[in-house]
């Protein structure tokens, strides 16, 4: 794997409200075999106005597996079809299934098109020659994105393979109802913040909802402390192994999460984050730290109004609240296609302001991509999210997205959850020393 770092990946990412910026890259994966995805989705038709249009077929894979994020996909594929003429069948698969088999799915048979992330994880598997350049497409739809946007949906090799349609925030949550009733104020400093959770505890409440298992979740939890401890660069430089694993900058990440370990929801590697959602609904939580994307696409229509967030405190005045993970997901096409011309129609479409707008008109929990999008149907979160995003020098895009695909799911994530079964100072020296030992082998190889 090469240690060369594109220069974006480098740079403060700045966005103003209207014109989004976004993150980097990918998610997990090397197991099983490519039929997993293919055999195990659900089918979508055709629309009408489709069929016989002459655009041909393809095949669409999808980790859109949550009724909320399946049914806006649906309708998105309902969209293309009719305005591109290509009939389109989508493989819906478990989204950490899906993510778990990415690999062997794209060195096997993968469908034309799939879901996945931008920056990092796109660029590894385009460097493994798994994803087709879609340079011709970018030449149609370019005009429709700033230029953090283009860069994250470049390969190391300055091709295009990703065409973006939103992303989203990671941040704390809460339920309006219950801090008003309590008297609680948003903590924006680690001190509070401390405080905060201790009266929670107090007050009968589970400080912060937490679930690891299903692996990744918990990678949140070390993003914003370190962005929030170390910073932007620093972040990025550990992702690519640029900075040792038993570096100082390290340890303090760990020894300012194990202070907040206290607070979190015990039997975390236990629990799947829906389950730890569903504490914060049902006010057993006070707050959660996770992304829109999950929380508020979770919360019952009757419930999601009185749900809110605020960025992370802050730790580290020299980075305050400059920085979070926004992770942004796209659609790439796979290596073997059946019908490449209808698969950059579709591509073509999907990169426009419209498709967004559509999308978005099911979607009520991300944020669009596209410059000049006018959004049909933000709700109050997701106005919220526009302007926490733009607030932000740069965003990271996840710890499992924004480093070596073995790496995240092989080395850091269980190394994460052992953090969580015995976060003692002795435990994370022996965990770092044995992440830094993998690391090596990895990046080296």
């Amino acid at each position: 794997m090469t240690e060369k770092m594109a220069p974006w990946l480098r740079a403060g990412l700045v966005l103003d409200r209207r014109t989004l910026l976004k993150g980097f890259a990918g998610t997990a994966g090397l197991a099983a075999l490519s039929p997993v995805i293919a055999a195990c989705g659900s089918s979508t038709s055709p629309s009408t106005s489709a069929a016989g249009a002459g655009g041909g077929s393809i095949s669409f894979g999808s980790n859109y597996s949550d009724p909320s994020t399946k049914a806006a996909f649906a309708s998105l594929v309902q969209l293309a079809q009719s305005k591109t003429g290509v009939q389109i069948t989508a493989n819906t698969v478990d989204h950490n299934t899906f993510q778990n088999n990415i690999t062997a799915y794209l060195q096997g048979t993968p469908n034309d098109l799939f879901t996945w992330f931008a920056g990092y994880r796109m660029q590894f598997f385009a460097q493994q020659g798994l994803l087709t350049p879609i340079d011709d497409v970018w030449a149609k739809i370019g005009g429709n994105f700033n230029d953090a946007t283009k860069n994250l949906s470049k390969g190391l090799d300055g091709k295009y393979y990703f065409v973006p349609i939103y992303n989203y925030p990671w941040v704390v949550w809460y339920n309006k109802s219950e801090f008003q009733t309590k008297g609680y104020t948003v903590p924006t400093t680690w001190d509070d913040f401390i405080t905060l959770s201790k009266q929670m505890t107090t007050d009968g409440l589970i400080p912060l909802a937490f679930a690891d298992k299903d692996l990744w979740p918990a990678l949140g939890m070390f993003d914003i402390i370190d962005l929030r401890v170390n910073g932007y660069d620093y972040h990025l430089k550990l992702m690519r192994h640029q900075v040792p694993w038993t570096d100082q900058g390290v340890t303090d990440v760990f020894s300012q999460w194990a202070a907040l370990m206290p607070h979190l929801q015990s039997a975390a590697n236990g629990r799947i984050w829906q389950d730890a959602a569903k504490a914060l609904e049902n006010k057993q939580a006070g707050m959660m730290f996770q992304g829109s994307n999950q929380v508020a696409a979770n919360y019952s229509a009757a419930n999601l109004p009185d749900l809110d967030f605020f960025p992370f405190p802050v730790i580290n005045t020299a980075y305050g609240q400059d920085y979070m993970d926004a992770p942004a997901d796209g659609f790439c096409l796979s290596k073997s296609q059946s019908n490449v011309a209808g698969a950059k129609a579709v591509l073509e479409y999907i990169g426009s302001a419209a498709a967004e707008a559509g999308f978005l008109q099911t979607d009520h929990w991300d944020v669009g991509l596209a410059t000049g999008l006018v959004a049909p149907s933000y709700n109050a979160i997701q106005k919220k999210s526009v302007q926490a995003i733009a607030a932000c020098k740069a965003v990271s895009q996840f710890g499992d997205r924004d480093t070596d695909p073995g790496f995240a799911s092989n080395v850091l994530e269980p190394a994460i959850q052992m953090f969580i079964d015995n976060p003692s100072p002795t435990n994370v020296r022996t965990l770092q020393s044995s992440i830094e030992a993998q690391a090596k082998t990895i990046f080296t190889s």
